[in-house]
């Protein structure tokens, strides 16, 4: 299943539809979307049913584990398997929620099928800018609040009037809570892009209208719902841990607003484990903890999106090579010596000819292209035989 063409959705219904049972219940769904990360909104990785033979990127990760805690969510709440019936579902939350709206162009290359107008909308939940270089070139793409979207299609199915002002309303307690929890510890830079990530993940309401005071924990303290103070709990449990240590103040801080949400120590103690386990295994991979340069962080986006192009277009690139005898030639001596001058630029002038020819590494021919063509050779040996439509359901008749 590839997340990043069209016909994904509908694939990943054509994976659910025969499969075993993958969770028990919604507390077994929450607990392994934990440990993917897509709870604490950084996605490590996918459940494990999915088979995916492609190396996934973390937008991809983010766009799988949505639409599994949506799904399992809609068969939780409703008791249902039909996949179409979840499409249509969701589509009418999505509208309800104000927005579903797609632009005309968008419309037209879309087409009116509801799994693509549904491919389109998470696309658009997933990425914090809904622009071509800000996905390419920002190292921090995906929205790091993707799992309030799940708990608004929970208490949908059953409740769905007013649904926009209890979204308000969860974004409210999330970014207050982040806000202050924050601001019970010394903080540091990594605070400050943690602090930043999730204030502009917000969808329904305006950090810049909000009063940081205390009076969020008088209005916490009326929320009944037990899934939305388990989820407030992790994600306060997350900003007080980020930097692997717990002071007075903070552990004053993070039982407290516990006790609020209804739990007790050892739940609050188990939340706080949890996401102890979580960075000792993960910290490494978790992106807005690197401490990079621009450079770096520009050579480390482009590094990943060269990477996930060249390998979804491996089968039409292994032709292409196969056609350009002296290419093939000097790319092999490429790994034993260096290049000359001269090799080198007929290396530059033949694969610029051959991206030209397949529009989805376009971006080799820009100005500055040639930069890239370093990673491409880099990555050359693991071109392997893929199929063209990795989301193509194969018939049985």
């Amino acid at each position: 299943m590839n997340p990043s063409a069209s016909g994904w959705i509908n694939k990943f219904g054509h994976l659910t539809k025969d499969g075993p049972k993958c969770f028990q219940d919604f507390e077994d769904l929450y607990e392994t979307l934990k440990k993917t990360g897509f709870v604490y909104g950084i996605n490590i990785k996918i459940p494990d049913f999915i088979d995916s033979r492609l190396a996934l990127s973390e937008d991809e990760k983010a766009k799988v584990n949505l639409l599994t805690a949506l799904y399992y969510t809609f068969r939780f709440e409703e008791e249902e398997t039909e996949f179409t019936v979840f499409l249509e579902k969701i589509l009418g939350f999505y509208k309800d929620l104000d927005i579903h709206q797609l632009s005309f162009l968008t419309k037209i290359f879309t087409g009116k099928k509801t799994s693509d107008q549904l491919e389109k909308l998470i696309d658009s939940r997933v990425y914090l800018e809904d622009n071509v270089i800000s996905k390419t070139f920002n190292s921090i793409i995906t929205n790091s609040l993707l799992f309030i979207d799940v708990l608004l299609f929970k208490r949908y199915l059953k409740k769905p009037k007013y649904i926009r002002l209890h979204a308000q309303k969860l974004e409210y307690f999330a970014i207050n809570i982040t806000y202050h929890a924050l601001n019970s510890k010394e903080k540091n830079k990594n605070d400050e892009k943690l602090a930043q990530l999730f204030a502009s993940s917000l969808t329904y309401i305006d950090t810049d209208t909000q009063n940081f005071d205390g009076s969020y924990r008088e209005k916490l303290l009326q929320n009944t719902s037990v899934w939305e103070n388990r989820y407030l709990l992790d994600m306060a449990c997350l900003t007080v841990w980020e930097d692997n240590s717990l002071e007075y103040t903070e552990s004053e801080f993070i039982f407290g607003i516990g006790k609020d949400l209804g739990f007790d120590k050892h739940q609050i103690s188990k939340s706080l484990e949890e996401i102890t386990v979580f960075f000792d295994k993960n910290a490494t991979e978790m992106p807005f903890l690197k401490d990079n340069n621009l450079a770096v962080q520009f050579y480390d986006s482009m590094s990943k999106v060269v990477n996930k192009l060249i390998l979804r277009n491996s089968k039409r690139l292994q032709k292409e090579l196969s056609e350009s005898a002296e290419l093939v030639s000097l790319l092999s001596k490429s790994t034993v010596r260096d290049l000359t001058k001269e090799e080198k630029k007929k290396v530059q002038n033949q694969l610029v000819d051959i991206f030209k020819s397949i529009p989805s590494l376009a971006i080799f021919i820009l100005p500055g292209g040639a930069v890239l063509l370093p990673i491409f050779i880099k990555l050359i040996p693991k071109l392997l035989p893929s199929s063209f439509d990795d989301n193509r359901i194969e018939n049985k008749d």
